[in-house]
């Protein structure tokens, strides 16, 4: 299945929802399963991004479906990667 690379930087509201809620991280990784895809690995970062996660979904518009959603809220802006692993950055090669 397809993996993505999602950017997350919080919003001064993100934040506040956060201080308040730690919990809401997980929260977020159901409602990015109901929206079809799923969150393998997740990093909290200090930067320029807050957020580091590698999401598997079916296809792109799923995942575009996942940052516009999560981005709607207002507590995130989203950069959103599609990557390969070596092997399969290789074969586009030959």
């Amino acid at each position: 299945m397809p993996i993505y690379i999602l950017l997350s930087s919080l919003s001064t509201q993100g934040v506040q929802t956060l201080k308040s809620n730690p919990d809401r991280l997980r929260e977020v990784n159901r409602d990015v399963e109901e929206l079809g895809a799923r969150v393998l690995h997740q990093w909290a970062t200090l930067g320029e991004f807050d957020f580091v996660n590698v999401v598997e979904a079916p296809d792109t518009a799923t995942v575009a479906r996942v940052s516009v959603a999560l981005g709607a809220r207002g507590s995130t802006r989203i950069a959103t990667l599609p990557a390969l692993t070596i092997d399969e950055f290789i074969e586009t090669l030959s």
